[in-house]
């Protein structure tokens, strides 16, 4: 049985534009396309500051997206709990996106009381072809009894 989400997309939205108001500086790039039992989706919209030299879109960018998407994919499971933080990421850049807008498709693999553990496969919008695969951990800071 697949864990059900305890947050929807829109309260994710609001907790993030309430708890990190920075991720809109420059405009708004990154969006929740839904959030699953499990998983969340979210896009790049991929703007000229998001490229590097040689017309694709940055590392650093990608790097982004999956960090949000995991995130996003944990909080829309644990709720609101602003404090969890990265605790490691790992990404493969496995082929050149075209400039454009990037999907991220992340799932949690574990979720526990201290502990989450997500993958996260993009795309460009064009193609189907995995452009970057990641793996990030997160800890989740203690509950209040």
């Amino acid at each position: 049985m697949a864990l059900e989400p305890i947050m929807s997309a829109d309260e994710v939205i609001a907790l993030l534009d309430r708890e990190f108001p920075q991720i809109h500086e420059g405009g708004q790039s990154y969006f929740i396309e839904g959030i699953a039992p499990g998983a969340a989706s979210l896009r790049l919209h991929a703007a000229a500051r998001h490229l590097r030299p040689g017309g694709t879109v940055s590392g650093p960018a990608m790097m982004t997206l999956c960090d949000l998407a995991a995130y996003v994919v944990i909080l829309a499971h644990i709720g609101p709990v602003a404090l969890a933080v990265t605790t490691n990421l790992n990404i493969n850049f496995l082929s050149k996106p075209e400039p454009g807008d990037i999907v991220a498709d992340c799932r949690l693999l574990k979720l526990g009381k201290r502990l989450a553990v997500t993958e996260c496969r993009m795309h460009s919008v064009a193609s189907d072809t995995i452009v970057a695969h990641a793996t990030a951990t997160y800890s989740i800071p203690p509950r209040d009894k």
